[in-house]
């Protein structure tokens, strides 16, 4: 394979950015082709060089960029099997955001910046993908983080956005700075930051600190791909652009994280106490993210829970041993996530609103949203784990590789030994996945039903006009709205939803079914057992029956007057002052826990009362010391400097008589006191 191949996947979509960035504004027709062009060639790319690459086989190479005194940094690229498959993913969600993106935001005056971020974002991820050498990894995994940043907070006049901009790239930072230490750890333990080197290291036992090294990693992949506890930052994301979500939650950034521990598997089947760690994490996650989901108003904000919750399952493959299984559901998760966000921005095109209860309220949304309403019912499906959509197979990937950990069988593939995984660790994510895929198929029942379904849209409808209104106790993360509610979304926002459906359904029949995808990464298989497929299966029906019955029995309830278990929201901010009755089935199915869960169970105010305040604090006494101390000092010594200026002119007459009886009057008490 010619090497330029691989090096034009990242550089053109970061030429394209600067391209974009140069001539967008005074050619603004020119951006949208350089936005999208560089992008879905590099696409194109990305799939010739894993076409080229084949199967079972790796390539490496590398150049010397700098000499460090201790391990060099190498300009280095590495193609497997994972990089290949990942890559792919990267280049086909990017080219249908891009190509969304040029009809999303159409009238904003800020897309040629905006698209310049997103091309090199995309960028950034593909040299995490591809890179050999972990200080080049470091540098992608930190433009990710500048560019999130800036995409989040792209309507920077809301409040929402700038804080939730500084609050992601903050609690990210957080997780950066051990991160940082335990790529230094890592090189100095195999003397060099060559990723194949380190892994030759870990497999010949010649890491000195492996469960330092591990944790340290962990820090950084916990802030990136959303883990408890640095989770809390991407729920309030959702204030950025929808295709921006659909980006960051699809294909880049949060799969950095769970990218780079399948990357480095070796290296955390070193500590066992790493893997436990990262199984409670990722437990954590999954359960504490999927009741937040099931609470949520706001239909992005759903979406947002739920990225997290998944990114847990995919933690939980690798704190299992089987990164296959972790990378498996990536890949299918990218699809349908990157569905479900661009079908969410059809649904907000169409009701002018991310309320699921305002939603709720519009008569016959499905019927304007046709396309959206059919393939976001297919991506919740594929969601909620039901066959044969790709997240049915990927799921029970999942499943079956903490089942197997949990008998003292994991499935590592010949990564590390099997005894290296903990039985304590398969159990643990075998329990906390199973009661999350229940609690899955629960809250995408219920976004469905509430959003195309509910019954309350019958009750008085909104006024012609009027903002929709959402439920005053929940979050909410709106963004600036210029789409007319009566005009049908361009073909731009139409044909990339139907893209993105056919992997969404054909991706885990394709690799689950087949030997296809293992023979891709590392000779696994991938197929579903009959108890884990029973059981993922049995517990997601249940999880939708359980939603569905709980809707009914709301709708009954309003129905007969009775609002027992259900939600009041206000009606339209110019229609009567009148409240309108939404039944949800979420708070029939958390009861007491339902206010909790949508203030995601208080993790932000335990923080803000933990960190921030005392942070806060703290800079108060200093700008007080600063002010009022220091600063009093400073101006003390000015002003006794200037009283003695003041008392020495008093003396500077200009009258040289005076001088001269000054001058004879010191001489004589000189002479007085030598006499004396």
């Amino acid at each position: 394979m010619n090497l330029a191949l691989p090096a034009l996947v990242p550089a053109l979509p970061a030429l394209g950015a600067a391209a974009t960035l140069a001539v967008g504004r005074k050619r603004p027709g020119l951006a949208r082709p350089l936005a999208v062009v560089p992008v879905a060639f590099s696409a194109v790319l990305a799939l010739v060089a894993a076409l080229q690459l084949g199967s079972g086989k790796t390539l490496d190479a590398a150049t010397r960029l700098t000499p460090t005194g201790g391990p060099d940094i190498s300009l280095a690229i590495h193609l497997d099997g994972f990089t290949s498959l990942i890559s792919v993913l990267v280049g086909l969600v990017a080219t249908c955001v891009q190509v969304y993106s040029t009809a999303y935001l159409k009238k904003d005056p800020r897309y040629p910046s905006y698209a310049a971020l997103v091309s090199l974002f995309t960028a950034a991820m593909f040299l995490v993908v591809y890179s050999g050498d972990l200080i080049v990894l470091l540098v992608g995994w930190e433009v990710m983080g500048v560019c999130s940043y800036f995409l989040i907070g792209h309507h920077w006049e809301g409040a929402d956005a700038r804080s939730a901009s500084l609050k992601a790239f903050l609690v990210t930072k957080l997780g950066d700075v051990p991160f940082l230490f335990g790529i230094f750890l890592l090189a100095s333990d195999a003397g060099s930051f060559r990723i194949s080197e380190v892994l030759a290291a870990a497999g010949e036992g010649r890491l000195g600190h492996p469960t330092l090294t591990a944790l340290l990693l962990l820090a950084g992949v916990a802030g990136k791909s959303a883990q408890f506890p640095l989770h809390t930052w991407l729920p309030d994301a959702m204030a950025g652009p929808t295709p921006v979500s659909a980006l960051i939650h699809a294909a880049t950034m949060v799969a950095a994280g769970i990218y780079l521990v399948a990357r480095l598997m070796p290296v955390f089947l070193q500590s066992g106490a790493a893997l436990v760690v990262l199984a409670v994490m990722a437990a954590v996650t999954m359960i504490g993210s999927a009741l937040c989901a099931l609470a949520q108003d706001d239909l992005k904000r759903v979406l947002a829970y739920s990225t997290v919750g998944q990114l847990g399952y995919m933690a939980g493959a690798l704190a299992a041993g089987d990164r296959e299984a972790a990378v498996f559901h990536l890949v299918s998760h990218g699809a349908f996530k990157a569905l479900l966000f661009l079908a969410a921005g059809v649904v907000i095109h169409a009701a002018h609103t991310n309320s699921l209860s305002a939603m709720s309220r519009i008569p016959g949304l499905r019927k304007r949203v046709p396309d959206a309403h059919l393939l976001m019912g297919v991506a919740l499906a594929a969601l909620a784990g039901l066959p044969p959509l790709s997240g049915f197979f990927s799921k029970e990937a999942v499943l079956t590789a903490a089942e197997h950990a949990a008998h003292g069988e994991a499935l590592t593939n010949g990564v590390g030994p099997a005894s290296a995984v903990p039985h304590a660790a398969g159990w643990i994510v075998l329990i906390s996945a199973a009661l999350t895929a229940l609690l899955t198929a629960a809250y995408a029942a219920r976004l469905f039903l509430l959003a195309f379904h509910s019954p309350s849209a019958a009750l008085p409808a909104p006024v012609a006009g009027a903002s929709a209104d959402h439920e005053p106790d929940a979050p909410y993360s709106p963004e600036p709205d210029e789409a007319d509610p009566a005009t049908a979304e361009p073909h731009a926002m139409r044909w990339p939803l139907w893209v993105l459906a056919v992997p969404t359904v054909a991706f885990g029949m394709i690799g689950g079914a087949w030997d296809w995808l293992p023979s891709l990464l590392d000779g696994g298989s991938l197929r579903p057992t009959g108890v884990t497929g029973v059981t993922g299966t049995g517990l997601a029906l249940v999880g939708a029956l359980a939603a569905y019955g709980a809707w009914r029995a709301a709708t009954a309830r309003l129905g007969t007057g009775r609002p027992a278990a259900v939600g009041r929201v206000p009606e339209q901010g110019t229609a009567p002052a009148a409240e309108v009755i939404v039944a949800d089935p979420g708070r029939t199915l958390l009861g007491p826990l339902f206010g909790p869960a949508r203030h995601g169970f208080g993790v932000d105010r335990l923080y803000h009362a933990l960190f921030v305040r005392p942070v806060l604090a703290a800079a108060g006494l200093v700008r007080f010391l600063d002010r009022e101390v220091v600063e009093g000092y400073v101006q003390g010594s000015g002003i006794g400097a200037n009283l003695l200026g003041r008392a020495v002119r008093l003396a500077q007459t200009g009258n040289a008589q005076t001088y001269l009886s000054a001058l004879l009057a010191g001489v004589v008490l000189l002479a007085v006191l030598v006499a004396v």
